[in-house]
Formats: C-alpha cells, sequence, structure tokens
C-alpha cells in the first residue's frame, strides 16, 4: 500500500515554524516576518491573503525551496537550513504550484507520473503500483494513456497532483492550485484534494484567493505584511466580516448577505456560509 494512503489517528506536528523571517536579495523589507506557525499531521490548513501578504513565499518555506534568514522550519525533525536533509523534506512535502503546463514533463499522462519515481532508481512494478495509486487518488486512471496538452486545465492540475503523490509524501502544498482554472476545473481539483485528506489521511496545505475553497478547511490563516493576522476554523475566521473586509480580502457571499441581514435585526448568525443553513434560516424567521 503507497505510504500517502496512511490512516490518521490523533494529529501529530507534522511541520514545525519558529520565529520566521525572509527577505529576498533586493529587497530592504522582510518579506515574512516572525511566523509561527504548527502544521498536523493529516490538517487541511488553508492560507489566504492579499498579493504580496507572504503566503506564497512561507509554501516555499515549508519544503525547502526557500531557507529562512532567521527563524527555523522544521519538517518531521529534520531543518529546512541541512541542506543534506532536503532531499529527504522534499520526499515529505511535495509542491504544487498555479500553472499545471510548467509541472508535467512527459508526453503522455502515466510517463509523466513515472517521471519522479524513476530518478529514485525503484523497480518497475514499484513505479507502476505507483503510478496506478496516483492517477487513481486523483480520478484520472482513464487517461494513463493520453497526452497532457489533450487534457483540460482541471485535468491537467490533478495530473500534476498524481506526479507529486508518486513520490508518496506525507504532506501536499499547493500554492494557488485554481487560479487559473474555470469553475469546473477548480471544482474538480478541489474534490481531489478533498478525497486526498479526509478520504485518505494526506495532509494539506492550500494557498487560495477563493474563499469558497477556504471554508472547506480545518484551519485557516490569513496572512497580512508577511505576518499572521488571523487563525481559526472556517466559522472563526468568516464571522468576522469588517475585519475580513479589512485585510482587503473577500467573504463568502452567502456570508455576507448572512452578515448584512444580522446588522438589519434579523435573528440570523453572521457566521454562516452554507446556502442551505441560510435559507432554513430564513424559512423559519417569525
Amino acid at each position: 500500500m503507497a505510504v500517502f494512503l496512511y490512516q490518521v489517528g490523533e494529529k501529530m506536528g507534522l511541520i514545525e515554524v519558529q520565529d520566521l523571517y525572509y527577505k529576498y536579495n533586493d529587497s530592504e523589507e522582510w518579506v515574512l516576518n516572525g511566523i509561527n506557525l504548527d502544521i498536523k499531521d493529516g490538517e487541511f490548513l488553508v492560507i489566504v491573503g492579499h498579493n504580496g501578504s507572504g503566503k506564497s513565499t512561507l509554501a516555499k518555506m515549508l519544503n525547502g525551496l526557500l531557507v529562512p534568514n532567521q527563524g527555523t522550519v522544521d519538517v518531521n525533525g529534520d531543518k529546512t537550513s541541512d541542506r543534506d536533509k532536503i532531499w529527504d523534506i522534499r520526499q515529505q512535502v511535495g509542491m504544487v504550484f498555479q500553472n499545471p503546463d510548467n509541472q508535467l514533463v512527459a508526453n503522455i499522462v502515466e510517463e509523466d507520473i513515472a517521471f519522479g519515481p524513476e530518478n529514485l532508481g525503484l523497480e518497475s512494478s514499484e513505479i507502476r503500483k505507483r503510478v496506478d495509486n496516483s492517477l487513481k487518488a486523483v480520478a484520472m486512471e482513464e487517461f494513463k494513456r493520453y497526452a497532457p496538452h489533450n487534457l483540460s486545465g482541471g485535468q491537467k492540475q490533478r495530473v500534476a497532483i498524481a506526479g507529486v503523490l508518486a513520490m508518496q509524501p506525507k504532506c501536499l502544498v499547493l500554492d494557488e492550485p485554481t487560479a487559473m482554472l474555470d469553475p469546473v476545473g477548480r471544482k474538480s481539483v478541489m474534490d481531489a484534494i478533498q478525497k486526498l485528506n479526509k478520504g485518505l489521511g494526506m495532509t494539506i496545505v492550500h494557498i487560495t484567493h477563493f474563499m469558497t475553497e477556504a471554508i472547506q478547511a480545518d484551519r485557516i490563516i490569513v496572512m497580512e505584511e508577511g505576518k499572521i493576522v488571523l487563525e481559526g476554523t472556517p466559522r472563526d475566521i468568516f464571522s468576522q466580516v469588517d475585519k475580513i473586509k479589512e485585510y482587503h480580502l473577500d467573504v463568502p457571499q452567502v456570508t455576507e448577505l448572512a452578515f448584512k441581514l444580522h446588522q438589519q435585526g434579523l435573528k440570523i448568525s453572521p457566521d454562516i456560509f452554507d446556502i442551505d443553513r441560510l435559507v432554513n434560516k430564513l424559512c423559519y424567521l417569525k
């Protein structure tokens, strides 16, 4: 059985970020400014923030693509600053980026999935098992002999995710993977992510600017000027509509409607983000 099919019991720490500071060589300002964050095994964490808030830089810290100027990022006991450990760290924390075309390297889907395991020097039987398991995990088995350029954007992104899964990471970090997709493609990718997390127990760190995706998380952190300014469950975060707007972020439309109705004096909770729940509340108002 593939490593990423493990079952999660009590959630343990997987990634620990302590007093993290980072700035790019041509900048005098900290892009990350004192970040402290614990990510648990099997957690679905969403990171939101407007452009320039530091969320993508933080994502690249989690598997050692970037190394802190100050502070530490610890992955399952290994620090990303220890470059002797970087290969082990990147096998544990896989990255998926915004544009799937930049991540696909082969002419056939199954060959693309096999690329990583082949570079590990694995036996052909193990590679085949990993390819099949990874494609099944993202519901792309029937497309294994397709050319990637014949796939939709959402399908390409699921292939990119499968390519990372074939390396059997414990954690998947996704940096705005649905930003370039249409609504159908976004839903297909989010369905795959939910299956990996809820069905297979994989740790997910998902960066997005779509609040309808953020509400699916176990926990949300909001970033502003390189700092974590809000942290909590989706209900904790989206109950603070005015605060969210201060950080130049949207809230789910149904939540904004519930908030405005609440402000008008209706007995409606301002932290609703499910349309059926709002309709049910409105139907029973006296």
